[in-house]
């Protein structure tokens, strides 16, 4: 579990992993082994999952960024960059930019990132987009610039890259 811990901090929040015996990986790890006991029914990993969204065209670019206008930008921002507190807690996370998750995250991914947002926004209004809204938003958010991942070189040594991986 620490290896996926870090892996989310190293991909998702474009971060640092932290060093092995670190008391904060033990919190998380405890604060986790908390919730799976505490939760009364806990999703199998493949109920939990991102439900992927693949469409066979190329999504269109234009009707992706005025769909963003349209549903996302209230609360991403306009360039994507978020939305935050004035003591500069993370509202609503940026998705492209400095300081968006990486090339190496698996929302970096066409399909994961249009199932994700299908099925979850706008917030508190998931499932009321097309799959082509999805879809459009989606390569419109992908075509921004992120920041690299260090290590990409080390995915998928056996080969088995996904259709949609950026790299």
């Amino acid at each position: 579990i620490e290896d996926r811990v870090n892996d989310c901090f190293e991909r998702s929040m474009n971060g640092t992993a932290l060093p092995p015996g670190d008391p904060r990986m033990a919190d998380i790890v405890a604060y986790m082994t908390w919730l799976t006991e505490t939760t009364p029914q806990v999703p199998t990993a493949q109920e939990a999952a991102i439900a992927k969204l693949k469409l066979t065209e190329a999504p269109d670019l234009a009707a992706g960024h005025t769909a963003y206008t349209q549903k996302c930008a209230s609360c991403h921002g306009e360039e994507g960059q978020g939305r935050h507190a004035p003591d500069g807690k993370v509202l609503f996370p940026p998705l492209w930019g400095q300081r968006s998750f990486n090339v190496g995250a698996g929302l970096a991914r066409q399909q994961t990132a249009a199932g994700f947002i299908k099925h979850n926004m706008p917030l508190g209004q998931g499932m009321s987009l097309t799959d082509a809204e999805a879809w459009n938003i989606t390569g419109y958010m992908e075509s921004q610039q992120r920041p690299d991942f260090a290590s990409k070189d080390k995915d998928w040594p056996k080969g088995g890259k996904p259709e949609d991986a950026r790299y």
